[in-house]
C-alpha cells in the first residue's frame, strides 16, 4: 500500500510540473513553418534567376558564366541587366568574327525590342537593356519583328 501511494503521489507531482514547463512543439512548429515558407521563397527566386540565365545562354552560345562575387542580394532588373552587359561585352569582342557569318535574332529578344519600341524607348536606350546593337534594332523595327 506505501508503494501505490508513492507512485501515486510522484504522478501526481509531475502532472502539476508539467504546467509549469513550456510546449516547445508550437515554437518547433512556428519555426519549421517559417523554415518551408523562406525555401519555398528562395526556390521560386532562383527559378526565376535562372529562367533569366538560360534565355541569355539560349541567345550567345559562348557566353561564359561568371562565379558570383558577391552574396548579397540584387534587384532582379539589376542582375538582368548585368548578365546583359556581359553578354553585349562578349558579343563586341566577337563582332569580327560575327560580321562574316550574321546570326539571326531570337524571338525573344525581338519581342522585347518591339515592347519597349511601344513604351517610347530610345534605340540607345533599348540597346542598353538587350544585347543588340542599335543596327540590330533598327533592322528589327523597320522589319517589324520578321
Amino acid at each position: 500500500m506505501d508503494i501505490s501511494l508513492i507512485i501515486m503521489g510522484v504522478g501526481i507531482i509531475f502532472i502539476v510540473l508539467s504546467f509549469f514547463f513550456k510546449d516547445s512543439s508550437k515554437q518547433l512548429e512556428k519555426d519549421l513553418e517559417e523554415l518551408s515558407i523562406s525555401i519555398y521563397q528562395e526556390t521560386n527566386s532562383m527559378k526565376r534567376r535562372l529562367k533569366i540565365v538560360e534565355e541569355e545562354l539560349l541567345l550567345e552560345p559562348s557566353f561564359k558564366v561568371q562565379s558570383p562575387k558577391t552574396q548579397a542580394k540584387k534587384d532582379p532588373m539589376a542582375t538582368f541587366q548585368q548578365v546583359a552587359a556581359q553578354v553585349k561585352a562578349t558579343q563586341t569582342v566577337q563582332q569580327p568574327m560575327q560580321r562574316a557569318t550574321t546570326q539571326p535574332v531570337h524571338s525573344i529578344l525581338v519581342s522585347q525590342v518591339i515592347e519597349l519600341n511601344k513604351q517610347g524607348l530610345s534605340i540607345e536606350e533599348i540597346s542598353k537593356r538587350s544585347t543588340l546593337t542599335p543596327e540590330q534594332i533598327q533592322g528589327i523595327l523597320s522589319n517589324g519583328g520578321v
